[in-house]
């Protein structure tokens, strides 16, 4: 009997990072981006008609709806289990990119991939993480968060080398179709394999030991409701050095096809494809290390070296002749501390207030992300627009942010008052 407990927790596991695979689409936006922006530049009858500052727009409501809609899907998830949670984002999603494979519309667009696609995310991503944490024991928490959530940051990898093929034999309509009908079929079946452990069950090697408790142990066995998590300055601290993280990752994926067609050509989707790699790798790294270490150090150490990543790339990406190498081994680095931000967030969130609300727990933290990949992505946008294509103001900007985040996250502390790195 212990022996299908554990495998219904991997089999639940591992159904999650396969939603998240297809919910992933939304990292590669800067190839459809491209569509678009090619689109509006040869013209034409059933050519796209943009303001060239409003690509990012369906892309940054996406982010802003998939996160403020976790909050319903994660009291959804609490309430009703994960897997009705995760079978209605499947039909949102494949709704969604149904509608705009029918329309060149701004306003269709808007809400067929930022609203009904967005939504859609946030059902399925919201109900992929908790029940697997729920099988497994706190020492496990940030493995376990990280593989479930690599999935969404694996995507990119086969879903931008599909779409770029796809894009120049169907056009970019007729591949939101194909997306659309198979992301719908994927998410719906998988949903159907995520389920809640049993009433009472208790992960084995969760019991309290008297010593060698890892650091990243719960420090508290409280399960707070929404309303008292917010009542906690580490609610606020978190949510700000949330934004920025996530904003800056985001701002940088939302255009690292552009960014890499100056020195990469045809073959920019690689970059999109290759920061994927380092999205995915980043979540189960930085899990298993907050695991060892503690998750404030570890979100400390990925937000500096994120900055750094911003200002070294200011030269990089402006260079006339580019280095394709160093901009994909750039890529990398970005995506894999943006990543860590996926795995280490649910699991403070789960540290600090508990798993018994995680779900609208987490999604009221949550909104932190698209929030910020809202207003970076826009605003990098209107930057690039303002100077022409180029994306130093942008680094500038995120790399200051980055370095303020590092400081707050320094300031993180249990109801006890001791920073959220050390032991009980």
């Amino acid at each position: 009997m212990e022996k299908k407990v554990k495998n219904k927790g991997w089999i639940v596991t591992f159904a999650g990072t396969g939603i998240n695979l297809a919910l992933g689409i939304l990292y590669t936006w800067s190839i459809f981006k491209g569509g678009i922006k090619a689109s509006i530049e040869a013209g034409g009858e059933k050519a796209f008609n943009w303001d060239i500052a409003a690509l990012n727009d369906p892309y940054s409501l996406c982010c802003l709806v998939f996160a403020f809609f976790m909050i319903l899907a994660g009291k959804c998830q609490d309430k009703f289990g994960p897997r009705i949670t995760a079978f209605l984002g499947g039909i949102l999603v494949g709704l969604g990119l149904l509608l705009i494979s029918q329309s060149t519309d701004y306003t269709i667009w808007m809400i067929g991939f930022g609203v009904l696609a967005g939504a859609g995310i946030g059902f399925g991503y919201s109900s992929a993480t908790p029940p697997a944490l729920k099988w497994f024991p706190p020492a496990k928490t940030g493995l376990i968060a990280g593989l479930v959530v690599a999935g969404f940051g694996l995507a990119s990898v086969y879903i931008a080398p599909l779409s770029e093929y796809l894009l120049k034999i169907w056009g970019i309509q007729n591949s939101m179709m194909f997306f659309g009908i198979a992301f719908m079929i994927v998410v719906c079946c998988l949903s159907m394999l995520l389920v809640n452990p049993p009433q009472g069950y208790v992960p084995e090697g969760a019991q309290p030991q008297s010593t060698g408790q890892s650091k990243s142990a719960p420090l508290a066995q409280i399960n707070y409701t929404a309303s008292e998590m917010m009542k906690t300055v580490n609610f606020y601290i978190l949510w700000v050095v949330y934004l920025i993280g996530a904003g800056a990752g985001l701002m940088v994926i939302s255009s690292v096809a552009g960014m890499a067609k100056k020195s990469m050509g045809g073959a920019a989707f690689l970059a999109v494809a290759i920061m994927a790699v380092g999205n995915a790798g980043g979540r189960i790294v930085a899990g298993i290390i907050s695991d060892k270490i503690g998750r404030s150090y570890t979100v400390f150490i990925m937000l500096l070296f994120q900055a750094v990543l911003m200002f070294i790339a200011i030269p990089v990406v402006g260079a006339e002749n580019a280095n394709a190498i160093i901009l994909l081994l750039l890529a990398t680095f970005i995506g894999f501390n943006y990543g860590a931000n996926l795995s280490l967030f649910p699991s403070i969130t789960k540290d600090l207030w508990g798993l018994k609300n995680f779900g609208i727990n987490y999604g009221i933290v949550f909104t932190a992300w698209g929030v910020g990949g809202f207003l970076l992505s826009r605003i990098s946008q209107m930057l690039q627009k303002s100077s022409q294509g180029n994306f130093s103001s942008s680094f500038i900007m995120a790399g200051i942010l980055l370095i303020i985040g590092a400081i707050l996250a320094s300031t993180l502390r249990t109801t006890k008052g001791r920073l959220i790195n050390s032991q009980k």
